[in-house]
C-alpha cells in the first residue's frame, strides 16, 4: 500500500508541474477516423472559409490597437460538468465548484475581451513584433446558463448549469443531451492539461475537457485545486481557442505570401515550428522559421499561465468567423432576457475609488452582488432580499486601482458590468 501511495503522489506532482501539454491533435485524429464526423468537418470548414473571407474583406481598411468586432456583443451559454463529483456530495462542495466555475468564466471574459490586466505588457513587448498590429478582442460574454435546462437533468430555472456526476461519464467527450451549450468538462484530461476538437460543434454537444488541476484560479475546491504554473485559468483560454478554430501558433513555418494557408493560417502571428515553455521574456526567442521573434505571450503557445496574455486581431477575426458559422447551434433560450434587468439598474459613480452605488428602479426578486478583479478573484459579495432598499452602497476594502467586474444576479438573470477603480 505504501508503494502505491508514493507512486500516486509522484504521478500527481508530475502532472501538476510538468510542461504544458494539449491533446487537440490526438482528439482530431480520433474524430477524423469517423467518416461521418469527417464529412461534417469538411462541410463546415467550407462555410467557415467563406465567412472568414467576408470578414477579412470588410476589415481590410480598418486598423486599431484592439480589433473591433463587426457584430454586437456575443453571448454564449455555458454549462460546466464535474462528472467525478457524486450527486450526493455536500452542499458546501457543490457551491464551491459553482463558484469555481464562475471564477473560470470571469477569466475567459477578461482574456477574450482583452481586459486582462497583464495586457498592458504588450506596450513594451510590441516593438519585437512588427507584423502584429495590436491585440485582439472578440467582444464576447460567456455566461453560465440559468434556464430551460435539458429535461431530466434536475436543474431548475434560476440555477446555473453546473452538473455533478450524471453527465459525460466514462470519459465521454460529447453528449447530445447538452446540445446548444458551450460544454466544459472538468476531469482527468488523459495526461494533458486539457483538450478540445478544432473546431467544435455545440449543436452536437461537443466539449472542451480541462484537467482538475488547471481549471479556474485561486484556492479551488477539494479535489479541484489549480496548480502552479497553470493556476490562472488560461488552459481553458487556450483550449477554447481550438474550439473556435485556432491552431497552435507553432504548427509549422510559412511565408507572408502563403500565411493564410500554412502554419496556423493567421497572417499576423509570426510563424514558428516548435512550442515555447516556461516564462521567457518578450523577444528573447528566435523562431526556427527565420529571424522573426516567437510571439511567446500568445494564448495559443505553451508558456505558463502568467506569461500568456493576448490574442492577435487576426486570431479574433478567425474565431469570430467560426462563431458566425455555428452561432445558430447555441441554444439562446438557456439565457435569461438580461436586458430587462440591465435597464432596471445603474452603477455610479464609475470610475470610483472602491465605493459605488447600485440603484434599482424596481425589484421583483431577491438579488446578489459579486465584485471580482481581472484575475477572477472575488473581492466583494453579498445577498439582498426583495424588501431591501432599492439603492445599495458597495465598499471594497483596500482595493487596488484597475478594472473590476460586477455581477448582479436577480432571479434567473445575471448581468456583468465593468467598473474602474482609480
Amino acid at each position: 500500500m505504501r508503494k502505491i501511495t508514493l507512486l500516486f503522489i509522484f504521478v500527481s506532482g508530475f502532472a501538476a508541474n510538468a510542461q504544458r501539454t494539449c491533446g487537440m491533435e490526438q482528439k482530431m485524429q480520433q474524430l477524423m477516423s469517423d467518416p461521418v464526423k469527417k464529412q461534417v468537418y469538411l462541410e463546415y470548414q467550407q462555410k467557415f472559409e467563406q465567412e472568414l473571407l467576408r470578414l477579412n474583406n470588410n476589415s481590410q481598411n480598418r486598423s486599431s490597437e484592439v480589433a473591433q468586432s463587426v457584430n454586437a456583443t456575443i453571448r454564449i451559454p455555458v454549462a460546466v460538468h464535474f462528472p467525478s463529483v457524486s450527486t450526493s456530495a455536500s452542499t458546501t462542495l457543490k457551491n464551491c465548484l459553482r463558484n469555481l466555475a464562475q471564477n473560470q468564466i470571469n477569466r475567459l471574459n477578461a482574456d477574450y475581451n482583452a481586459t486582462n490586466t497583464d495586457i498592458t505588457n504588450w506596450g513594451s513587448a510590441s516593438s519585437f513584433y512588427p507584423t502584429v498590429s495590436g491585440v485582439g478582442s472578440m467582444d464576447v460574454q460567456f455566461i453560465l446558463a440559468t434556464q430551460n435546462h435539458p429535461t431530466g437533468t434536475g436543474i431548475t430555472n434560476g440555477t446555473v448549469a453546473v452538473t455533478f456526476g450524471t453527465d459525460f461519464l466514462s470519459g465521454a467527450d460529447e453528449d447530445e443531451t447538452w446540445a446548444g451549450y458551450m460544454n466544459l468538462v472538468v476531469r482527468y484530461a488523459d495526461g494533458n492539461l486539457g483538450y478540445s476538437p478544432m473546431p467544435g460543434y455545440p449543436g452536437f454537444g461537443w466539449t472542451v475537457v480541462i484537467d482538475t488541476s488547471a481549471f479556474g484560479s485561486g484556492s479551488g475546491c477539494t479535489g479541484y485545486v489549480p496548480s502552479a504554473p497553470y493556476n490562472l485559468g488560461r488552459t481553458l483560454t487556450h483550449e477554447l481557442g481550438h474550439f473556435f478554430n485556432l491552431d497552435h501558433t507553432f504548427s509549422s513555418c510559412g511565408t507572408q505570401a502563403n500565411c493564410s494557408t500554412t502554419g496556423d493560417r493567421v497572417c499576423d502571428t509570426p510563424p514558428s515550428n516548435s512550442p515555447v515553455f516556461d516564462c521567457p521574456s518578450a523577444g528573447s526567442i528566435t523562431s526556427g522559421c527565420g529571424t522573426n521573434k516567437v510571439l511567446t505571450m500568445n494564448y495559443m503557445d505553451y508558456t505558463n499561465d502568467a506569461c500568456m496574455y493576448m490574442f492577435t486581431p487576426g486570431q479574433t477575426t478567425r474565431m469570430l468567423a467560426w462563431y458566425n458559422t455555428i452561432s445558430s447551434q447555441f441554444n439562446m433560450t438557456t439565457l435569461s432576457n438580461n436586458e430587462v434587468v440591465k435597464n432596471n439598474f445603474n452603477i455610479f459613480p464609475n470610475p470610483n475609488n472602491g465605493t459605488f452605488t447600485i440603484r434599482f428602479n424596481d425589484l421583483s426578486d431577491d438579488y446578489s452582488v459579486e465584485v471580482f478583479d481581472i484575475s477572477g478573484r472575488i473581492v466583494f459579495e453579498d445577498y439582498y432580499t426583495q424588501s431591501s432598499n432599492l439603492e445599495q452602497t458597495i465598499s471594497i476594502d483596500k482595493p487596488s486601482s484597475g478594472v473590476y467586474f460586477v455581477n448582479v444576479k436577480s432571479g434567473s438573470s445575471i448581468i456583468t458590468e465593468k467598473i474602474i477603480i482609480k
